[in-house]
């Protein structure tokens, strides 16, 4: 199983709530500029502790099961995740949140 097919699960499922959560006007349009700067620092985060853990080796990647792109010495990969959390951790708070606390 290579990394972008796991991915792909996990993104499925993280976009399939984010559908449900937008779709039942728990979770509104007023949100997306929350959840895109969050974005923007989950992923410089990851790209910046992912190179520091590879490079001081304490995990790496079996080119095998990677696309071969990357950013600095993390496979491209491994963005989607923190991609999945930004969709998946507000839908699932809108979702589960009272019916009275709907995030805006």
């Amino acid at each position: 199983m290579t990394y972008l097919l796991l991915n792909s699960v996990f993104l499925a499922v993280a976009l399939a709530v984010a559908v449900v959560a937008f779709a039942s006007g728990r979770l509104t349009r007023s949100s997306l500029p929350t959840m895109g700067a969050t974005l923007v620092i989950v992923v410089v985060l990851t790209a910046v502790f992912d190179n520091v853990m590879i490079a001081v080796g304490l995990f790496g990647y079996a080119s095998a099961h990677t696309t071969g792109l990357l950013i600095g010495l993390a496979p491209v990969e491994d963005f989607g995740y923190p991609l999945a959390a930004v969709l998946l951790l507000p839908s699932l708070w809108a979702l589960f949140a009272p019916r009275d606390e709907v995030l805006q």
